[in-house]
């Protein structure tokens, strides 16, 4: 198994910062922790350098503003490829993603010969926990919106816990990734998708967080509904996979 990380952007994180760090460093696998916080007034900034002095796995990386999910991840992405990791996990930081699932996603990563591996909420059944019936109906709605327009058989597109193989990354044009929120989440998996990559998906279960507040809001979702379309003409307005160029950024 290579050298794997995980990735947490946070903002205003302070009360659970230090508890998914101690779940990470407890898992049974070795894994790195990267915090991207964006400046966060509470001082979870602090608080993520304070661990990183106490556990060489864990690294911080600071931003000087809250610009954006999609951006946090995409500097985590490139902070890993520079420092060699084989394995990098976007995972939220409000224990809405278990920490304990992430030997699955390595396992899954293994068996399938994986370039992207997704928590899927939805996959054969629904595991959502603690979340309004609205809400529930929006995430489902916009998973089968976005099968519908791409054709992109995953069953949780909008799925914010993921495993990227280095190799993945690497074939991406990460300067060209302009989206943030669901609109991120989906740009990324159909990127890969559409050029042949291996996409696979294991069942998690999600819990809404319990501490802290969401970070959801209109304008995520009005991005993610126009983005879909984008991505279908990107892709030649095919809804199935094109032949991947060799050496050619996607």
């Amino acid at each position: 198994m290579g050298k794997t990380l995980v990735i947490v952007p946070t903002y205003n994180e302070r009360e659970n910062l230090p508890n998914i760090a101690r779940a990470v460093l407890a898992l049974p696998v070795s894994v790195d922790l990267l915090v991207v916080d964006d400046n966060s007034p509470d001082g979870t900034g602090k608080i993520a350098d304070e661990l990183a002095a106490k556990h060489p796995q864990i690294h911080v990386l600071h931003r000087e503003e809250k610009n954006g999910l999609g951006r946090a991840y995409i500097a985590g992405f490139k902070w890993a490829i520079a420092h060699g990791y084989d394995f990098i996990f976007e995972m939220d930081g409000d224990f809405s993603h278990d920490p304990n699932d992430i030997p699955k996603f390595l396992d899954a990563a293994e068996k399938e010969n994986a370039d992207l591996v997704i928590g899927s909420r939805y996959c054969n059944g629904i595991r959502v926990i603690n979340w309004p019936l609205k809400r529930l109906l929006l995430s489902t709605g916009a998973a089968r919106y976005v099968r519908i327009i791409t054709g992109m058989p995953v069953s949780d597109p909008t799925g914010g816990f993921k495993c990227f193989r280095r190799r993945a990354l690497e074939a991406l044009d990460l300067e060209a990734v302009r989206s943030n929120g669901y609109s991120f989440q989906i740009e990324l998996t159909h990127k890969l998708w559409r050029t042949g990559h291996k996409v696979a998906e294991v069942p998690i279960i999600f819990t809404d967080r319990f501490v802290g507040t969401s970070k959801m809001s209109k304008k995520i979702v009005r991005e993610a509904l126009l983005m879909v379309w984008r991505l279908w003409f990107q892709n030649g307005l095919r809804r199935s996979p094109r032949a991947r160029v060799a050496g050619r950024k996607i």
